[in-house]
């Protein structure tokens, strides 16, 4: 009996992430803030991107419909008033659907240039303005709450003043006491502040914390009937960085921040382009995100941080299989003419959706039908004494063969 191709994953695939009871409430439509050029060079290991390759950075956000970018930090220097300069001409010149935003400390002398910045290009650019709310960085620092009340109010009247679109930043949100970002809350709020931007600076946060924090941060902006965004920013310190973002979502997010490979300072931030994925494969995402693998490519580039093989669709061994058993699989649908199914059958992500597809390796775990599939692939004769010969050699290691070592065989052995 033959089977045709289904026409849905459902069909032949029983999901329980979807299927029986629910343990959070369903996500809503979310948008995206890239931080890659602002939070993600911060890091100490990365490479700050040459102008031509953060501009295309940009076009290739913008193309996979990523719906704001930060363009950097102006207040940092000259170079950085440049470059965000130069970014946000681009954005304005080329019609670009992505919205532009600039971080900002709670200082006239931070928000100016995004004022300046703004009003040259002819371009509405966002002021994210952040202060630190945690009572750590308050001991730290010497603040006392009524000075941050004040800075809070004057840097988002200042933005506001300017005609520009406001998100008050709070630091450490996390590790901050309910009373004093109440107080800061309200204050922005009464400023004209359009968000609210709970963050985990630290990566501090577990699920719960990001719900209980933004169910706080909503009945908020609720009683005080507000048409305020609450935006969620977090960082990986513990590992917790992908999952946070998911669960701030279902809590109730409006807008979530991460980097192109979690780039970021320490061990980083959420990664946007697997956010992307997961909201991808949770039916929450309608975009094609076919070219997210070339972005992945040119930050990797441009930022001189290599992609760690077993990264997640992204790395090399994301869809390679040396693996006998796992091997037959793929190469039986594939026999079968069925790419749906190969594409499917040991993979939770399907490769196709980034322009990518399943690799059958050779190694020590490898069965013939590697052996075979792998000449295949590469149009080369299966001849018995190749396939023999690499087998054999294949089985005498401890790991895969390259690509160097099997066309060496096949030549020897044709």
């Amino acid at each position: 009996m033959t089977m045709s191709t289904p026409d849905k994953d459902e069909d032949y695939i029983y999901d329980w992430n979807t299927e029986g009871d629910r343990v959070s409430p369903p996500m809503k439509p979310i948008k995206y803030m890239d931080e890659t050029l602002r939070d993600g060079i911060q890091s100490p290991s990365v490479t700050d991107p040459p102008i031509e390759a953060k501009l295309e950075i940009i076009r290739l956000l913008d193309g996979l419909g990523v719906h704001h970018v930060n363009i950097g930090l102006p207040g940092a220097g000259r170079r950085a008033v440049d470059d965000c300069t130069v970014l946000a001409k681009m954005i304005s010149d080329e019609n670009l659907n992505i919205t532009p935003c600039c971080a900002a400390r709670t200082h006239p002398n931070d928000i100016q240039p995004i004022i300046d910045i703004s009003q040259k290009v002819g371009i509405n650019v966002e002021v994210m303005t952040f202060l630190g709310a945690s009572p750590i960085r308050l001991y730290a620092e010497g603040w006392e709450h009524s000075t941050l009340e004040e800075r809070t109010r004057s840097s988002v009247k200042m933005a506001k003043d300017a005609g520009l679109q406001c998100t008050f930043v709070t630091e450490d949100t996390v590790r901050s006491q309910p009373a004093l970002l109440s107080r800061l809350f309200n204050a922005a709020i009464d400023e004209g502040a359009d968000g609210l931007c709970l963050c985990d600076t630290v990566g501090h946060a577990t699920p719960d914390g990001v719900f209980n924090l933004i169910h706080f941060t909503k009945n908020v902006i609720r009683a005080r009937g507000a048409d305020v965004r609450v935006d969620w920013h977090g960082h990986n310190d513990r590992g917790h960085s992908l999952p946070n973002a998911l669960i701030a979502i279902e809590a109730g997010a409006d807008r979530v921040h991460g980097t192109i490979l979690g780039v970021g300072e320490r061990v980083g931030n959420t990664p946007l382009d697997l956010l992307m994925v997961n909201l991808k494969l949770l039916n929450q995402e309608s975009a094609d995100l076919y070219q997210l693998g070339e972005l992945v490519k040119l930050v990797s580039e441009a930022c001189v941080w290599p992609v760690h093989p077993s990264y997640p669709v992204f790395g090399k061994d994301a869809f390679r299989t040396g693996t006998g058993v796992h091997a037959a699989a793929v190469i039986k649908a594939k026999n079968r003419g069925d790419d749906w199914l190969a594409d499917r059958i040991y993979s939770g992500v399907p490769a196709g959706w980034f322009g990518l597809q399943q690799a059958i390796e050779v190694g020590h775990y490898s069965g013939i039908s590697n052996v075979k599939a792998w000449l295949a692939s590469r149009d080369i004769e299966q001849s018995p004494s190749v396939v023999n010969a690499i087998f054999e050699a294949a089985k005498s290691t401890n790991r895969l063969l390259d690509e160097a070592e099997m066309m060496a065989i096949v030549e020897k052995h044709q």
